[in-house]
C-alpha cells in the first residue's frame, strides 16, 4: 500500500463518520435536511472518484469513497422520502 492511499482513506473515513451521524439523524428525526442540489452532484462525484481510485489501484480509498457515495445516496433517499408533502 502506498502512503497516498492511506492518507486519502483516513481523510475519507473522517468524512464517513460525519455522514453516518447525519444519516442516523435523518432516520431518527424522519427528516431529509440535505438539499437535492447538494446530494445529487456529491454522490455522482463520489462514485466517479471511487472508480478513479480503483483504476489507480488505490483500493482502500476506492472502497471508502464508495461508502461515502452510499451515505450520500441515503441522504438523497431520506430527502425524497421524508419531505413529501
Amino acid at each position: 500500500m502506498i502512503w497516498q492511499d492511506s492518507l486519502i482513506s483516513i481523510a475519507n473515513i473522517i468524512f464517513a463518520i460525519s455522514l453516518i451521524i447525519q444519516v442516523y439523524y435523518g432516520f431518527k428525526e424522519k427528516a431529509g435536511p440535505i438539499k437535492l442540489q447538494a446530494s445529487i452532484p456529491t454522490l455522482i462525484a463520489l462514485y466517479a472518484i471511487s472508480f478513479a481510485f480503483w483504476s489507480l489501484a488505490l483500493y482502500f480509498s476506492a472502497i471508502v469513497s464508495l461508502f461515502n457515495g452510499i451515505m450520500w445516496s441515503l441522504l438523497f433517499i431520506q430527502r425524497l422520502t421524508y419531505n413529501k408533502k
